[in-house]
């Protein structure tokens, strides 16, 4: 009868922890081998059923195998989903990283730079070098996830890595974006990294002053490359504009504005924000340079630019020639415009902004920490102005 009939259950042990799954078939246990773990009898019946469990135990062992593998951590309930389709198996950190990074990819051109993907391509990197290095895997559960995983990941970049604070966080920020797009997906039902802090140090940017601006456009190079590379960087000093920016700039781009000069109209790549800049004499004398280049009439960019790379390559060798001690990148270009250029001139924050295409005041306002030269010169005048007034006064005082 049917009610003298027992279960059977594939019982599975991992660190101690045990998992039972139902094989979904009954046998009498008198008929049952318990050490062996398979039925009694040469029955077709008895031959199908042992046959069945021994599929079952290849199966587990096979998964088993797989996983271990792919450093996969392996749960008992990993494998009973896996035998039984219960539900898609547990998603892990570096495989949804990897389709965020592939996805990404896609959209290079659309609303993604070659330069964004790149960073994500390198946290991911980073990631995959921690789980190895400090976890002796090569994967991890998203439901592992927990606070001290980014702590220990922080400790790690900053320590081992040497990687500074700045940098860091922005590796976390991305590792927290991914997540965030786990959670979208429901694949997660908590950023488990949402109370971990990102902060950021205050750093000096590095601009050029009146001076080395005026060395840069008055120096003569016998390098064609150079020049060009050096006006390049002259015309994002005189229009904020970032390499992402200039690099993707076309002729067209340039049209009369509403007072009737010439003004660049365009969004920021990274931002998507509107960063339409009225063109300076400067700026302008750049583009009249380089109208009937070949590259720029082939392709009807604005100008010749080069890769990031070669660009910030070739600005090292124009400070060494131009004897300025500063480590020249494309970026400082943008830091000199909303600086030296700009604010150090009067020009109100809220306009220099507005042209930096920022979204918030706030980031423009970090330029503004950066000109106590300017306050300490201004004052300088003041003192000396007082003193010429002052001066006379002295005399007339001693000689009377």
């Amino acid at each position: 009868m049917s009610n003298d009939l027992a279960p059977i259950y594939c019982r599975i042990t991992i660190n101690g922890k045990r998992t039972e799954i139902s094989m979904r078939r009954s046998i009498d246990p008198n008929k049952w081998i318990v050490k062996a773990g398979m039925a009694k009898g040469s029955s077709e019946e008895i031959r199908t059923l042992n046959s069945y469990l021994d599929m079952v135990k290849s199966d587990v062992y096979l998964h088993f195998v797989q996983l271990s593998a792919k450093g996969v951590f392996i749960t008992g309930e990993l494998l009973k989903n896996l035998l039984f389709g219960n539900g898609e198996p547990e998603k892990t950190l570096i495989e949804i990283f990897k389709y965020h990074n592939d996805q990404m990819k896609e959209r290079i051109g659309i609303d993604v730079v070659k330069q964004t993907h790149g960073k994500f391509i390198t946290v991911l990197s980073k990631l995959e070098d921690f789980l190895k290095k400090k976890k002796k895997r090569t994967d991890i559960y998203l439901k592992e996830l927990d606070h001290k995983f980014v702590t220990d990941f922080e400790h790690y970049l900053k320590v081992e890595e040497k990687i500074g604070h700045n940098t860091v966080m922005k590796y976390i920020r991305n590792l927290k974006k991914v997540l965030n797009m786990a959670l979208q997906n429901d694949w997660i039902h908590k950023n488990p990294f949402n109370e971990f802090k990102c902060s950021s140090h205050a750093v000096i940017r590095q601009i050029l002053d009146e001076t080395e601006l005026q060395i840069l456009e008055s120096h003569k190079f016998e390098i064609d490359r150079l020049e060009e590379v050096r006006d390049i960087f002259l015309f994002c000093c005189f229009t904020g504009y970032a390499f992402a920016d200039v690099e993707k700039l076309k002729k067209e781009d340039v049209a009369l504005g509403i007072d009737g000069d010439r003004w660049i109209f365009t969004t920021r790549t990274k931002t998507n924000t509107v960063s339409n800049v009225p063109l300076l004499h400067q700026a302008q004398a750049i583009i009249d340079k380089y109208n009937n280049h070949p590259y720029c009439e082939k392709t009807g960019h604005l100008l010749p630019v080069k890769s990031n790379q070669k660009m910030n390559a070739y600005l090292k060798e124009i400070a060494a020639l131009c004897k300025i001690k500063k480590d020249l990148t494309m970026h400082i270009a943008r830091h000199t415009f909303a600086t030296t250029v700009t604010l150090s001139n009067g020009v109100p924050i809220e306009t220099v902004s507005k042209m930096l295409g920022h979204t918030k005041l706030a980031t423009t306002q970090i330029y503004a920490k950066v000109l106590e030269h300017k306050v300490s010169d201004d004052m300088q005048k003041l003192k000396d102005l007082f003193l010429t007034k002052t001066t006379p006064k002295s005399n007339n005082l001693t000689g009377s």
